[in-house]
């Protein structure tokens, strides 16, 4: 035995230095292939996106509203261990939640596949203690939330001037980037939303999480009124946008409002966006919904006079199936294929013009004023890649390097940098990708030196990129909302 060990002391680390340099043999021919590929597509999407330089015009100026708020940011299994909340054995969904019990079981339901979720917390007692918890937990972020001001601060990053409609704390205003000027009321405390995130492979009991994502509560008293809409209207006059962003309507979603409350507030919206000058563009940014009866309003007196739509790949078979006559679908795959998406993509892109045409002709043989718009850009932004839909002919211009921006961005966030590193990236978009899930569609390879395929259908093009998809997760919420703001960015 003593010369055995004798012998190990004298060749074993000569044995591990071989051991690891065959290791190294072996695997870097594979890993170098995956390096360069990654590295190549990378460089492609940079050379898109330089395209279109945003210092060859003017700042262009961006209305978005509305409302906002503090977003407390955490590890979510550690606060569910820290007070005490043991996994659930029935992952259930719920429209709202009222109790601990229900929080185990509308987090175990979307934690396991990994996907997005919000909901609205009725008890606020259960709130506050979630919030006071959450204070002291290692490793919390506090930072600025809610649709709307994600939106701004990503079109003020990129170029843009913002008047921003909701109402917040001066400590709120103060750290506003100067390209942003809100209109709203104070507010001495400012509404929190709980972010719970989770890294893909987390555990929670016997449930692990198949992909990074976030667990959103919030128990809001100002967002949901849109209080700042009268000031926004008023000051939007003067401030003459290219372009009208709406989002943060999901704040409304199962808040206990009076009777009639939510149709007049959104009765107001109507009339403000179907008011604003036909040249400017309206952008609607979709959300978590679950309540249909806030998704019909919806359908009704916002997404008419909307010429854009962005949404992830869970609010876009929702708001399909709305359409179609269905039930809301509570929970999506989280990872689609480039195909399935498409086909939804195209079939809300044809629902929605339809009705458009039908109300137009209705109006003229009625003698009425048509309202609303024909739907002209859709922007899914999905965790592997990035789908638009735009109408040729209309104002949407750059779609390609507008994809590969959105792409870019989605790394950008998520990885907490603005300088992506190929070494916390992967990409996990097929190497081709269908057209169509209908039989014989075309088949299109992913160039690594042409990452964005682009190609003319029917009235509109559609492009589709890649996303370098961050392995060293920083920040999963607000994703959508810097995805999409940075797409627009490019196209107005």
């Amino acid at each position: 035995v003593g010369g055995g060990f004798v012998s190990w002391v004298k060749y074993g680390p000569l044995v591990s230095f071989f051991v690891v340099l065959l290791a190294l043999w072996f695997r870097s021919p594979q890993n170098e292939v995956l390096n360069d590929r990654l590295d190549m597509v990378l460089s492609s999407l940079l050379r898109a996106e330089r395209k279109v330089g945003m210092n060859d015009v003017a700042r262009p100026k961006v209305a978005i509203g509305f409302g906002g708020c503090v977003d407390l940011i955490v590890d979510g299994v550690s606060l569910l261990n820290k007070i005490g909340l043991p996994p659930t054995d029935q992952p259930i969904h719920h429209d709202y939640i009222e109790n601990a019990e229900q929080l185990a079981q509308s987090f175990a339901y979307f934690f396991a596949p990994g996907a997005a979720a919000e909901r609205f917390m009725l008890n606020d007692t259960l709130f506050n203690e979630l919030v006071e918890a959450s204070r002291d937990l290692p490793g919390n972020r506090w930072s600025v939330g809610g649709n709307a001001p994600v939106m701004a601060g990503r079109m003020a990053t990129e170029g843009c001037d913002v008047l921003l409609g909701g109402s917040f704390s001066p400590d709120f205003t103060d750290i506003l980037s100067q390209h942003i000027t809100v209109a709203g009321n104070i507010v001495e405390e400012p509404d929190i939303h709980l972010i719970l995130e989770y890294p893909s492979g987390a555990s929670w009991g016997h449930y692990t999480s198949r992909r990074a994502n976030r667990y959103i509560i919030h128990s809001d008293d100002h967002n949901p009124y849109l209080a700042s809409l009268e000031q926004f209207a008023e000051e939007l006059e003067e401030f003459k946008p290219d372009l009208l962003v709406v989002g943060g309507l999901q704040m409304m979603d199962n808040f206990p409002f009076q009777s009639g409350e939510r149709d007049a507030l959104l009765v107001r919206l109507a009339d403000l966006l179907s008011s604003s000058s036909p040249q400017i563009g309206v952008h609607f940014e979709m959300a978590s919904f679950v309540e249909e009866s806030i998704m019909e309003d919806l359908l009704h007196y916002v997404i008419p006079h909307a010429d854009s739509l962005g949404m992830n790949e869970q609010e876009l078979p929702n708001l399909l199936s709305l359409l179609k006559g269905s039930n809301i679908t509570v929970l999506s795959d989280p990872n689609p294929r480039v195909a399935t998406v498409l086909d939804q993509m195209r079939e809300v892109y044809r629902i929605l013009n339809q009705r458009y045409k039908y109300t137009s002709t209705e109006s003229g043989t009625n003698g009425a004023k048509a309202t609303g718009k024909p739907l002209t850009r859709l922007h899914v932004h999905t965790l592997a890649f990035q789908a638009m839909i735009v109408t040729r002919g209309s104002q949407w211009k750059n779609t390609m390097s507008a994809t590969a921006k959105a792409s870019l961005t989605a790394n950008r966030h998520v990885c907490g940098s603005n300088d992506i590193n190929p070494n916390k990236a992967r990409l996990i978009m097929d190497d081709s990708f269908s057209v169509s899930r209908q039989e014989g569609s075309q088949r299109i390879p992913l160039q690594e030196t042409r990452p964005v395929s682009c190609w003319k259908e029917e009235d509109y093009e559609i492009c589709v990129a890649p996303v370098l998809v961050c392995t060293e997760v920083y920040q999963t919420a607000g994703g959508g909302d810097n995805i999409s703001a940075a797409g627009l960015v490019l196209q107005i």
